[in-house]
């Protein structure tokens, strides 16, 4: 078994252990950080599979901005958060196993890639021909994503409004 097959099965594992943390905290901001170290885990193995690009929009795209849609949610929803510590000791036994394990690995990756130190070549296009692409050839993937947005919004905003009370409108 390679170096590289070890890390395969390592980060999988780590991503599932965080994906499961995720979804059995009772505290919602403690399910976010738990999905965000989810994601940089497939972040790295899009990297271990020799895509560094698809690794940088996984950690900017889901781990910043969807990440941060879901906190704005969360407080919109003004959700109470039960009465203990910030970060109790049984919660930061796991992040920071998790924090040390993708650490490691992403230092293994670096360490071990042959194509690490080679020049990466430069890639240009104007914003034009970009927009041009995009709404000529996938013009259906961006109107289904728009579509997909404004349901959310608009249900974050029925489950966000608070409820009226007897004799007020």
């Amino acid at each position: 078994m390679t170096l590289f097959n070890l890390l395969f099965f390592a980060i999988a594992a780590l991503i599932v252990a965080s994906t499961a943390l995720a979804i059995t905290r009772r505290n919602l901001v403690h399910a976010v950080i738990y999905l965000v170290f989810g994601f940089f885990g497939s972040a790295f193995l899009f990297y271990l599979f020799g895509s560094p690009f698809l690794a940088a929009l996984m950690v900017i795209v889901y781990a910043g901005a969807i990440m941060i849609l879901f906190l704005f949610i969360i407080m919109m929803l003004r959700v109470e958060a039960p009465e203990e510590r910030l970060f109790p000791p049984r919660q930061m036994l796991p992040a920071v196993f998790f924090a040390a394990a993708y650490v490691a690995i992403g230092g293994l990756l670096l360490i071990n890639d042959p194509s690490a130190a080679a020049p990466l070549t430069e890639a240009r296009t104007e914003p034009a021909a970009f927009g041009r692409y995009i709404f000529t050839q996938s013009w259906l993937a961006v109107e289904i994503a728009s579509l997909l947005l404004l349901v959310a919004i608009i249900g974050a905003l029925q489950v966000g409004k608070r409820p009226v009370k007897e004799g007020e409108e």
